[in-house]
């Protein structure tokens, strides 16, 4: 080989390097909060794909007002992988643009992504609110493109499904809550033959929107015999109250999150004989089950995503999300983030 050859060989080599360092970004921009209500848009390195991973750039990741407001706001209680500087985000999706062979994945597939722990500088405990992410592709859920920015609402609609599914759970005859969890959870209660639940709801912005259900103020709402009364609202305080509204041996499934410890009076929930669930995050078979409920037309996703923001305007699109109450659900749009 002459030396012009090898001369070649390594400036095709180093182009090669080059565009390579180029699509891991070394440097993506992501979401970064570098602590309790200090929140905006910045570059991170990125770890560099083995095998079995895939390079997704996203398109659209959603805000979560539960988990990810505790940790903006410092409210937090200690949690396994939890620190600053900090990626938040487990609502995404986006375009493969880079798969390993081992991946089972190509590029230009689209896929729900439940965060990434892929940057170098940052916690990725959450880790989807990014522009390009490196993930190991079993996490994924291979997702039509026309699913749109509501394909990041698949995580709650998934979390949804699980406190539902299985044969030893009892669908819900009261939801407490109307934001986006309580409407899934009412959804997915049609979507299953079951008779229409009841939801409560105090604040007025969010009672409205109900399709083939009646939405209540609990003051309004007389009966106690209900079997199951699933809490969206993760309000601890309410406990007493639910254990009033149940019927004999009639379930609360509590499936919000809860910062402060939970306690209840025994005897009411002695001479009901409660019982309580814990309905954590979804599983595999729940968010492969849901996606075939709204590629069927069994569950819409319609009307839940009622603010969008350019990724570039996180710090002002966060505090709206956790603060105001007509937002349902934010969505970050990524595609015009280099």
């Amino acid at each position: 080989m002459t030396e012009v050859h090898i001369l070649l060989d390594m400036i095709s080599a180093h182009d090669a390097d080059s565009k390579q360092k180029d699509l891991h970004g070394l440097e993506t921009s992501a979401v970064i909060m570098h602590g309790p209500r200090s929140i905006g848009l910045d570059s991170l390195a990125l770890k560099a794909p083995v095998a079995g991973d895939v390079v997704v750039e996203i398109s659209h990741s959603g805000i979560s007002t539960g988990t990810e407001k505790l940790f903006w706001s410092g409210e937090m209680p200690p949690f396994p992988g939890m620190g600053y500087p900090l990626v938040p985000g487990y609502e995404a999706m986006g375009e493969i643009v880079e798969a390993t062979p081992e991946s089972g994945l190509k590029i230009g597939d689209y896929a729900f992504v439940p965060g990434a722990n892929c940057y170098q500088e940052a916690f990725g405990l959450f880790g989807g609110s990014a522009r390009r992410v490196v993930t190991s592709a079993d996490r994924l859920t291979k997702i039509d493109p026309g699913f749109g920015p509501e394909g990041a609402l698949l995580a709650l609609a998934a979390t949804a499904r699980h406190a539902m599914a299985g044969l030893d759970k009892k669908v819900p005859d009261l939801i407490v809550g109307h934001g986006v969890l309580g409407r899934l959870l009412a959804r997915l209660t049609l979507a299953a033959g079951a008779p229409a639940p009841t939801v409560w709801e105090i604040d007025p912005l969010r009672q409205s929107g109900a399709e083939g259900y009646q939405v209540l103020a609990p003051e309004d709402d007389s009966r106690r015999d209900y079997q199951a009364i699933y809490d969206a609202s993760g309000n601890g305080g309410l406990l007493n109250e639910l254990v009033s509204r149940i019927a004999k041996g009639g379930e609360i499934v509590l499936a919000g999150f809860y910062t402060d410890p939970l306690s209840f009076a025994f005897p009411p929930a002695f001479m009901k004989e409660a019982r309580l669930r814990i309905a954590a995050e979804w599983a595999k078979e729940d968010m492969l089950a849901t996606r075939a409920l709204v590629e069927g037309g069994a569950l819409s996703l319609g009307g839940l995503i009622t603010h969008a923001a350019g990724a570039e305007r996180a710090d002002k699109a966060y505090p709206t999300a956790f603060n105001d109450p007509g937002c349902l659900k934010m969505i970050l749009d990524w595609k015009d983030i280099a």
